[in-house]
């Protein structure tokens, strides 16, 4: 007589992998007529769809590379056994879509048009602790232009999401565009002394603090800044090790909070001027602005800081393009507090936010925009 018992145990378990998801019908439908919708914006502004392969090898994505085991700092890896490579090949699934298009465009560039532009559409996975909307797997969107330098690249990629997310119904009165520049915040990291080679480390751990501010508030991202942070589930992340001045001093800077000033010191180089930048903040988060005359009032709190400076003249640039092209201070905004990019853009960074409560649902979860 069988043992059902032993049979029982013998089949899998029905249960999906932490940080997935199965997606169905509602919400397929409603994701398809959104990449289409997207599609038709990104080849109206001259870019070709790209399709790259899901896996990529390991080496290829910069800092993900293999340790003593296999890389797991972000993303889901194997290794090739049958690779040409003597022991194998380290291979992962694409963590982004920016690292394909680099591989892409290394291999093929001399017989790609020059700039080259391109958007894709496809999943990516990242190897990290999943949370509430945080998924492993999950659909990305590109639109990327290679092969030049010059700045009015980045005003037609804001004007780009701006038609984006119109087409997809949002009105225009209803979103914005936010625009800052790296320079900016390095100019300012430089003026608060944290300008060093051997400060890099702390300057990273603070820029990925900076950019908690709407996730943690000020106080989370103040331990941050300090000695760290411990989240609900009890994990604790080391902060910058910063000191109390700093920490004051930075908070004031890209938190918009009124201060006295008194951590801020005139023998120390640069901080003397950054006493007139955090005094009137006054455009942080301002709804409607006018950027060249908010770019005119930054221009002259660190006058004698190239970086700074630097970042300047190219916001300036995007937004003169932008208002000429129809796309002004309501619509696209210069806002020193954005931070993206943390590990590898030098130049301007921008993202769009809505102005509106959380949106509706429908069946299958597919939010629905209700005027």
């Amino acid at each position: 007589m069988a043992d059902d018992s032993k049979i029982k145990s013998a089949r899998p378990e029905a249960r999906l992998p932490k940080g997935f998801r199965d997606v169905t019908g509602a919400e397929i439908r409603a994701q398809s007529r959104m990449l289409q919708t997207l599609a038709r914006v990104f080849e109206t502004y001259g870019y070709e769809p790209l399709e790259t392969s899901a896996i990529e090898y390991t080496e290829a994505l910069g800092k993900f590379l293999p340790d003593t085991d296999r890389p797991n700092a972000g993303v889901f890896s194997f290794q090739d056994e049958d690779a040409d490579d003597k022991g194998g090949a380290w291979m992962s699934l694409r963590y982004d879509m920016t690292a394909p298009l680099a591989r892409f465009y290394a291999e093929n560039q001399q017989k790609l048009p020059k700039p080259y532009r391109r958007y894709a559409m496809g999943p990516v996975w990242r190897n990290e602790k999943p949370g509430p909307g945080r998924f492993r797997q999950f659909m990305q969107c590109d639109a990327d232009t290679v092969g030049t330098d010059n700045i009015a690249s980045d005003a037609e990629a804001c004007m780009l999401m701006a038609d984006a997310i119109e087409a997809l119904g949002v009105p225009k009165d209803k979103f914005v565009i936010r625009v800052n520049n790296r320079k900016i915040l390095d100019g300012l990291m430089e003026a608060i002394g944290l300008s060093t080679e051997a400060d890099a480390g702390r300057r990273l751990t603070v820029m990925r603090a900076l950019d908690k501010f709407d996730k943690f508030g000020h106080e989370g991202v103040r331990l941050l800044l300090g000695a760290g942070r411990k989240d609900e589930s009890g994990d604790f992340t080391k902060g910058a090790g910063l000191s109390e001045p700093q920490i004051a001093t930075i908070i004031t800077i890209f938190g918009n909070q009124p201060s006295p000033n008194k951590h801020l010191q005139t023998d120390d180089s640069g901080r003397a001027q950054v006493k007139a930048y955090i005094g009137p903040a006054f455009w942080l988060g301002a709804p409607k602005v006018d950027n060249l005359k908010t770019l005119d009032f930054m221009s002259s709190i660190l006058p004698i800081n190239t970086t700074f400076q630097k970042g300047i003249e190219e916001l300036r640039q995007i937004a003169t393009l932008a208002n000429a092209s129809g796309y002004d201070s309501s619509r696209i905004v210069i806002d020193p507090s954005v931070v993206r990019g943390l590990d590898y853009y030098t130049g301007p960074v921008f993202e769009a936010e809505l102005q509106v409560p959380d949106l509706p649902e429908r069946g299958g979860g597919v939010p629905e925009w209700k005027p």
